[in-house]
């Protein structure tokens, strides 16, 4: 596909207009290096779901009851090196007024202590519980990648091997406005954006990191991300569990703190697992109960999920949904002046881990406790926020 072809690409064709000889140059081996084909999802902006129906999950009950069992299952795997973890970090703080990697924030009162730390003190827990080092693979984006580098090469990857840490980025896409014209962030490069954090494994692949994974033997990768600070990384109870189940994969929920909880809720979609945004619930699905009195659609996920890495590969050769997201993008104009929208102006495309999940067999939803391990920092205030993370922590006993 060529942009400057098309007479209504009116963004790109002005941009290349005003470059000077070397910057046309620059700008033709950046639109050389998109897939322009993912345009085409305009054509159905709003993709159809199935039919929603519950699902059973493995509560905290049986969890404790059957705890050993799981923790013995989950830490051989740990010990025969067969798991990954991926941290998805490709964000920057400034919803917490953070003009870098959200994992940069310090989390910390009376000390330093800085999101990506706590996550890595998580992660070390379980592998001196297991006595085995897990391979941990972070994504950035192009925004922060160097910064997210250099931040753990300062802090020498705060106590963990760097041998076992990898970086990649992650893959971005064109926004466009409403008329699928696409906008420039500046002369020489068109305006990008994340693919979604379903686009991790892809990513994985694109950076050429299929070849580690398959040297270390990983079988199995927990994908988690970066905002939650109470994040249980590897957790052997939770690895066991899916392997006993014999499941492909494995999902951590919580139980919802109300029907109007604004959360994505585990459920079955045409009879395979799926997550159903919140907005995508009716009322009645909303407040249905249980024989026990529960909500038959009460489990949130919280972004950490255990996937089989064979059927990631099997995944990966096929499509995975594209959602056009509608957004505020900022641009630069026809006339060489930069816009930035109060409202949203255009689309930006999006894979959803959800369409992950819906593409396996079957999954597994595994209850934790909120208060132990769900502590999401969004703001700075308020609801999800550090301040609401800080006092979660401290009941974990975190010393601050």
């Amino acid at each position: 596909m060529n942009l400057l072809d098309d007479k209504k690409q009116c963004y790109v064709r002005s941009a290349y207009e005003a470059c000077s000889p070397s910057e046309k140059e620059q700008l033709l081996r950046n639109l050389e290096n998109v897939d322009w084909t993912i345009l085409e999802n305009l054509k159905e902006k709003v993709k159809e779901r199935g039919s929603f129906s519950p699902i059973q999950a493995v509560d905290v009950r049986e969890l404790t009851e059957r705890r050993e069992e799981f923790v013995e299952a989950g830490l051989a795997a740990l010990r025969a090196g067969k798991v990954g973890a991926v941290l998805l970090a490709g964000g920057q703080g400034t919803r917490l007024g953070l003009d870098r990697p959200k994992g940069t924030l310090n989390i910390g009162i009376h000390r330093e202590l800085y999101l990506f730390e706590q996550l890595l003190l998580n992660l070390m827990e379980v592998t001196d519980q297991a006595g085995a080092y897990v391979p941990l693979y972070v994504m950035t984006s192009t925004i922060n990648h160097q910064e997210t580098v250099k931040f753990f090469e300062e802090h020498d990857y705060f106590g963990y091997p760097g041998e076992y840490v990898k970086f990649f980025i992650q893959e971005m896409a064109p926004a466009c406005d409403h008329e699928g014209r696409v906008y420039m962030a500046s002369r020489t490069e068109p305006a990008m954006s994340p693919n979604g954090n379903g686009g991790w494994f892809g990513s994985m692949v694109k950076a050429g990191l299929l070849d580690d994974i398959h040297s270390r033997g990983i079988e199995w990768l927990n994908v988690f991300a970066v905002d939650n600070c109470l994040q249980r990384i590897a957790d052997p109870l939770f690895i066991g569990a899916t392997l006993v189940y014999g499941k492909e994969c494995g999902a951590k929920v919580v139980r919802k703190a109300s029907p109007e909880e604004k959360v994505g809720v585990m459920c079955l979609e045409d009879g395979r697992p799926s997550i159903a945004e919140y907005y995508e619930l009716t009322d009645e699905m909303r407040n249905e109960r249980t024989g026990k009195g529960d909500l038959a659609y009460g489990f949130g996920v919280i972004l950490n999920y255990l996937f089989s890495e064979k059927r990631l590969e099997q995944v990966a050769r096929e499509k995975l949904c594209i959602h056009v997201v509608e957004k505020k993008i900022p641009y630069r104009d026809v006339d060489g002046s930069f816009v930035k929208p109060d409202q949203p102006n255009g689309y930006k495309f999006e894979t959803l881990a959800l369409d992950m999940v819906h593409m396996m067999a079957d999954c597994l939803p595994c209850e934790v406790v909120r208060e132990r391990e769900f502590a999401p920092i969004k703001n700075l205030h308020g609801v999800d926020s550090l301040d609401s993370a800080r006092e979660l922590m401290k009941g974990c006993g975190i010393e601050l």
